[in-house]
């Protein structure tokens, strides 16, 4: 009997050695081949055009899923496409970063079901298994206000329109700080409670979009099967969204979804990282309707910067479709939306966005409408909407 019993310990010993490895090594691995740029930096631009990134007073972006990767983003790394350091660096004065609790096995943008989930088995080997959807976006919550704790007050998590005020005060003084805020990308972190919406908001969460890549309890994705609109629960919880100004967000919505959400908000709707039509005509993309109606609502239009969005690999295609938004529905009402850390691959990672204002300078943007579109818009919205 003892020796079975020593061969139980030293297996159970070995099992978790194993475990401890894999979850050490291969995390990284899996963000390395899942967040790849086409061309590393350093980033070089004209003299004019860095000039004029430099001088931006708030540079704000409104998707990201660095939270996803578990990647410690008090460290510059030299994988994945944003950290605090890089963010730093690149002069950004508030990053969105959005929760992705569930995706799809063989993601695609066109039929998905929801009967699978990759993320369980990411979250197992990186050592923080739940099958609680609305516990993984608490999980990532908790991580983004854990590095603002350990950041020597580099950066904050903002939940208000008075603490993003002062820190647009602290930061006119200091250019070296920087902020987020948190998003949801998809609603079925709630799992299925419409409790939950306060859950999350008591956590952070300012920002929450209906769906994902498949159709869940409050509705239908583009890239779900029924292609329908919300239902009476995602009505509701729509609604008890607005009730705390948690901002409405419709991105990866079917365009029945969006009709159903413009129909019922009551205040202003944004799509934090979208395509338009216009320029690029997919099933991921917001046709000519719904930009008008997002810019209706008094919302923001957050352009992507990947291919599958933008229709096009580099700068030009984004800003492209930045210029038709701003031609289609006034320049007040676009933004960056780059999916920075969303499985894409981008042109470049976050300290490249000199490259955007460049393009934008050859594309016949004035400078006022630079700083629009590279946060100002951002800010101003905003500050009107949050708590």
């Amino acid at each position: 009997m003892k020796i079975k019993s020593k061969i139980l310990i030293y297996s159970i010993i070995s099992v978790l050695l194993l475990y401890f490895l894999v979850t050490a090594i291969v995390p990284k691995i899996i963000d390395k081949q899942h967040n790849q740029i086409r061309t590393n930096g350093p980033y070089f631009v004209s003299k004019e055009s860095q000039e004029l990134y430099d001088n931006l007073s708030f540079i704000a972006d409104m998707h990201c899923d660095a939270l996803l990767w578990k990647r410690d983003l008090l460290k510059e790394n030299d994988f994945g496409q944003v950290d605090i350091p890089k963010m730093i660096k690149a002069n950004i004065g508030l990053q969105a970063f959005t929760i992705v609790t569930k995706s799809p096995k063989n993601q695609n943008y066109d039929n998905n079901t929801g009967d699978t989930d990759n993320i369980s088995s990411l979250y197992l080997v990186q050592g923080r298994p739940t099958s609680s959807l609305t516990k993984r976006a608490i999980l990532q919550c908790e991580e983004l206000y854990g590095f603002a704790e350990k950041s020597d007050g580099k950066f904050r998590v903002i939940v208000s329109s008075e603490e993003l005020g002062n820190f647009i005060s602290d930061r006119a003084k200091n250019r070296k700080l920087t902020a987020g805020i948190l998003g949801v990308e998809g609603a079925h972190a709630l799992d299925g409670e419409i409790e939950n919406v306060q859950v999350l908001y008591d956590n952070g969460v300012r920002m929450m979009s209906a769906v994902h890549f498949f159709d869940n309890k409050l509705g239908s994705s583009a890239h779900g099967i029924k292609k329908e609109g919300l239902t009476a629960f995602g009505k509701a919880v729509i609604h008890k969204m607005e009730s705390l100004d948690m901002i409405i967000d419709i991105a990866h919505c079917a365009p029945k979804t969006i009709d159903d959400i413009i129909e019922i908000a009551n205040g202003p709707i944004i799509s934090s990282h979208t395509g338009v039509r216009g320029t690029c005509n997919n099933t991921r993309n917001l046709s000519d309707e719904h930009l008008i109606a997002i810019a209706n609502s008094g919302g923001l239009i957050s352009i992507a910067m990947f291919e599958e969005a933008v229709c096009g690999i580099d700068a030009s295609a984004t800003v492209e479709a930045m210029k038709y938004t701003a031609d289609l529905v006034g320049i007040d009402f676009v933004s960056l939306g780059s999916d920075f850390d969303g499985s894409v691959i981008t042109p470049f990672d976050i300290t490249g966005l000199p490259i955007i204002v460049e393009e934008m300078q050859k594309t016949g943007f004035s400078e006022l409408e630079i700083k629009k579109i590279m946060g100002e818009n951002v800010k101003n919205f905003l500050m009107k909407n949050l708590p």
